[in-house]
């Protein structure tokens, strides 16, 4: 005697050893032998052979009609012997009986199982669903396959265009497009982001490092890079004309001029410092338009060849402190005695004259360390940059910390979006130029400074004023934002509130409403234990960190296209620790794992093996030492991490 039994939801056939009724000993065809309850027994034969049984059955169960067997059984529940004797016209052989079983088994959209070797026909409705989607996952095979192969060939599929960055950024799994990019790359072993570039998804490598931002931090859905419509600000008409005449210093590129100064002789002897910061909190107020759109994002977003202001354009026209305008500013105005010692100050709110916005690259040649050491030329401005250049070295040694050593070095990234690339695997617009810029100038420190000397001294009004404020705090070499006020190790000095760009930041801007307010006596828009002033500092200081990374994370980008335009094959760099290398030329770190034990600081040579732009990575090969430069190892403050806070910012 044989038997057919289901094991595990696998049918399976042997012969009998012994019948024990409630169990079965049963010896396979591969001659293993099992013990097989009697429940689970669904047929009993005595041909064919156990093995030959299942194999007959599986192809005879091929040529069913599986639409016919739902058509010709009956409504009610049925056993499988039943329907193969109906389906037969005759009483059918051990084979035909299971072949009847196997069919059912594999069609459980049309029969359903009531038990073992049980079933009863689906109803037509739910056959018909169930048909369908059947027929829809069998579609979206066939367009899954269709998109993989056009990926394949090189061509972006037009179900691609409406999700692109949706797809590149962060794909829905569940969706065919994403789907089939996966099947693709798969089958060609590249990424995702190199098989759309190489299907003319993307514009550009530089396309696609912003978009992965601009997807995160500024989505379409939420307006983009654009801004929503606003209410125009409103200064008040009636403030004060200061007689002073201010100038700022900054960059080129600067267009969101915070801050300038101004000098005034006294008539008995000394100075009237003047410390002039933009005002757009006399504009708009946090509950406005404007106000609103300045808490959502938080700070300007810097990168090279171009960036993403706080406040829109024409907003920041109004408040900048532009030559040849009288702005809104706070004034902070220091007496300052013939010997440099600070008398004592005084904040007003007033318009401020604007006489010239000096720029970098016109002053430092004639105002550096060499110049002031052999004796200035000739050339405007002069003496009032002598004169604050040598206040700041009083304040800097008041405050107990040394200038910068000068060994750390600054970068301006320069892009002209008109001269073409000149990189093959990079067609297209945008050449970049990298200027080297020693930190710690004159120019530096006479900024940062007054800079600090300002934040110092309104964070301690507001502080002695029992306002609340977003404080700037360094302790045990940590620094962090705080709503209570506190030590700036780092600075020196006993409590520090950004305040002096309220133009380029949320944290600023908030600190200048609460300063308007101690200073017209009113009530702040921020009282203490507010929740408000809370979620602000949390959400500053998690958009601050991110729009700084994501800067560091272009100027790499533009590092290495700089490489690739010089058409570089070596470079060389210095040790900051183990594998770890600054190059010489740029400021770009990488990893070389092909570096020898190397003292830090050593200057070696490397060999550039292959540069990613849309990677962002470059693979470096150690040649040998730079023995031309090895002289010059530098100071571990040289080749300090990155991050560590500006002065004055």
């Amino acid at each position: 005697m044989n038997v057919l039994f289901e094991e595990d939801g696998a049918f399976r056939a042997g012969s009998v050893l012994a019948d024990n009724t409630t169990s079965l000993q049963v010896e396979l065809a591969s001659g293993k032998r099992a013990k097989v309850k009697a429940a689970n027994v669904l047929q009993r034969f005595t041909a064919p052979a156990p093995g030959e049984l299942l194999e007959r059955a599986e192809t005879e169960a091929e040529g069913i009609d599986v639409d016919f067997l739902w058509e010709v059984c009956g409504e009610a529940e049925f056993a499988f012997e039943e329907l193969a004797a109906e389906y037969h016209g005759a009483k059918p052989d051990a084979v035909q009986t299971a072949a009847v079983l196997l069919r059912l088994h594999s069609a459980p959209m049309y029969f359903h199982r009531k038990g073992r070797g049980r079933f009863r026909k689906a109803p037509p409705e739910i056959l018909q669903a169930a048909l369908a989607g059947l027929e829809k996952k069998r579609q979206q095979a066939l367009a899954i396959e269709g998109m993989a192969g056009e990926l394949r060939d090189g061509r972006l599929p037009p179900e691609f265009a409406p999700i692109l960055p949706q797809l590149i950024y962060k794909p829905d799994r569940n969706r065919g497009e994403t789907k089939a990019l996966e099947a693709a790359c798969g089958e060609t072993g590249k990424s995702a982001a190199r098989l759309l570039f190489d299907c003319g998804a993307l514009g550009s490598t530089h396309d696609y490092h912003l978009g992965r931002f601009l997807f995160e931090y500024f989505p379409e859905g939420k307006g983009g890079t654009g801004f929503p419509p606003f209410a125009a600000p409103v200064a008040p008409g009636d403030l004060p004309l200061a007689a002073a005449q201010a100038f700022s210093i900054d960059d080129a590129h600067t267009t969101e001029i915070d801050d300038a100064f101004s000098v005034a002789a006294k008539a008995k002897g000394g100075w009237r410092i003047g410390i002039h910061i933009a005002a757009p909190g006399l504009g708009f107020t946090p509950d406005s338009d404007l106000g609103r759109i300045a808490r959502e994002r938080l700070s300007t977003v810097y990168m090279p060849g171009r960036k993403i202001t706080m406040l829109p354009e024409d907003v920041v026209e109004h408040f900048t402190l532009a030559a040849g305008h009288e702005v809104p500013a706070i004034s902070l105005y220091l007496d300052v005695a013939a010997d440099y010692r600070l008398l004592g100050h005084e904040t007003r709110i007033e318009r401020v004259p604007v006489a010239a916005n000096l720029r970098h690259h016109d002053i430092e040649p004639v105002f550096n360390a060499d110049t002031l050491a052999q004796g200035l030329g000739d050339f405007a401005w002069r003496d009032e940059l002598k004169l604050l250049w040598e206040l700041a070295q009083v304040l800097e040694a008041g405050r107990g910390k040394p200038s910068d050593n000068g060994n750390r070095k600054d970068y301006n990234f320069i892009v002209d979006w008109t001269a073409d690339s000149g990189i093959a695997v990079e067609p297209g617009k945008g050449r970049v130029r990298i200027e080297e810029r020693p930190r710690g100038s004159p120019l530096d420190t006479l900024v940062a400074e007054l800079m600090i000397t300002a934040n110092a001294t309104w964070g301690a009004m507001l502080r002695d004023a029992g306002i609340p404020a977003l404080y700037r705090v360094q302790t045990a070499g940590k620094v962090r934002m705080s709503t209570v006020a506190a030590a700036h190790e780092g600075l020196g000095v006993d409590c520090y509130a950004w305040s002096s760009s309220p133009l380029r930041r949320y944290c600023d801007l908030l600190n200048q409403w609460q300063l308007l307010a101690l200073l017209r006596a009113e009530k702040p828009f921020f009282p203490p234990k507010s929740a408000d002033l809370l979620a602000a500092m949390r959400d500053f200081e998690l958009s601050y960190a991110a729009y700084a990374e994501f800067q560091r994370g272009m100027e790499r980008y533009w590092c290495l296209r700089w490489l690739l335009q010089q058409g570089a094959e070596t470079v060389v760099g210095r040790v900051l620790r183990e594998s770890l290398l600054r190059l010489e030329a740029i400021p770009l770190v990488a990893r070389v794992p092909s570096l020898p034990e190397t003292p830090r600081g050593a200057a070696v040579r490397l060999g550039i093996e292959g540069i990613d732009l849309l990677e962002a990575e470059i693979r470096l090969r150690y040649l040998d030492l730079a023995p031309e430069l090895a002289a010059n190892t530098g100071s571990d403050e040289a080749f300090a991490d990155e991050g560590e806070e500006t002065p004055g910012e």
